[in-house]
């Protein structure tokens, strides 16, 4: 494994609904946005789709639009994870079969599985469906945190192609990537950190600030390959009070508001998440307008 499958800006996609359905008109109408607008791949249901509160119904529903817009332009990464590795299992079954190009699978949640049992999940996902997986490494919302070994261990599997990582450790990538190589995908799952997580030797960022600013994030992460560095930190500074509001209250609760200033949906949401403050309103208002998305 020389180069990482995936790279660059990678937006977590916010999944819009309307009258309590999802709004596929939207959805799909926002995937090609993010295509137009530079992002490198998409990742339909995972956390800030709101994947907890679909039916695997709509679950299934929401990747398969998405596939129909790619096209293959850009990759979709399928978010697949449950914390029951058989609902894992299928639904990624269900994403290949769609022709996801890669799943996101998130350590599984409130069971709260040993080192063993976590490298035991995604063993049996990964036999039983050949496709490219992602770990999803996200410790606080799901309380266990994958260890560099047990990923080690995971990576000498061969599709295991690499993680997400919202730890905020930023000696992790390093230490990642001293273990298992630089070919293992390592993409940053938080947008405040994703300038250090590079120079530590990430790949890119599943983003929910690409979900607002996708061009912005794009720029960012070309910039940082072609080693403009002045572009990064102007860029960056930029958004950096956006990064911050859009977690000022539970994601995707502020994403969801700021795409509704863009009117890219309505700001709906799925119980038990409910719409931001109007304190919170004011903070991701002003975010955007310093970053230039909204007068």
């Amino acid at each position: 494994m020389s180069d990482p499958m995936f790279k660059g800006s990678i937006t977590a996609l916010i999944t819009p609904f309307t009258n309590g359905r999802v709004d596929e008109a939207a959805f799909q109408k926002f995937v090609q946005w993010q295509i137009d607008q530079g992002s490198e791949a998409v990742v339909p249901c995972g956390t800030t789709g709101e994947s907890p509160t679909l039916s695997h119904e709509e679950h299934m529903r929401v990747t398969e639009l998405c596939v129909e817009v790619t096209k293959g332009k850009v990759p979709v990464i399928a978010g697949t994870g449950s914390n029951s590795t058989e609902e894992a299992v299928s639904l990624t079954r269900h994403a290949k079969e769609a022709g996801a190009e890669a799943v996101l699978v998130v350590t599984p949640y409130y069971n709260k599985p040993t080192q063993e049992g976590l490298y035991q999940h995604y063993k049996a996902i990964h036999d039983a469906v050949e496709i490219p997986i992602v770990i999803y490494n996200i410790p606080g919302r799901s309380v266990v945190d994958m260890s560099v070994e047990t990923m080690a261990r995971l990576a000498e599997l061969p599709n295991i192609v690499g993680v997400k990582d919202a730890t905020a450790d930023l000696t992790r990538p390093a230490k990642t990537r001293a273990a298992i190589g630089k070919g293992f995908m390592q993409v940053s799952g938080e947008d405040a950190t994703v300038v250090p997580f590079l120079a530590q030797g990430g790949h890119g960022c599943i983003s929910v600030t690409a979900n607002v600013a996708p061009r912005q994030c794009a720029d960012l992460h070309e910039a940082w390959r072609r080693g403009d560095f002045d572009t990064v930190a102007r860029i960056n500074d930029r958004l950096m009070p956006l990064h911050q509001a859009l977690f000022v209250e539970s994601s995707p609760a502020p994403v969801k508001y700021a795409a509704s200033l863009l009117e890219l949906c309505e700001n709906r949401l799925r119980l038990p998440l409910v719409s931001v403050r109007p304190e919170t309103e004011d903070k991701v208002r002003d975010a955007m307008i310093h970053a230039g998305l909204i007068n």
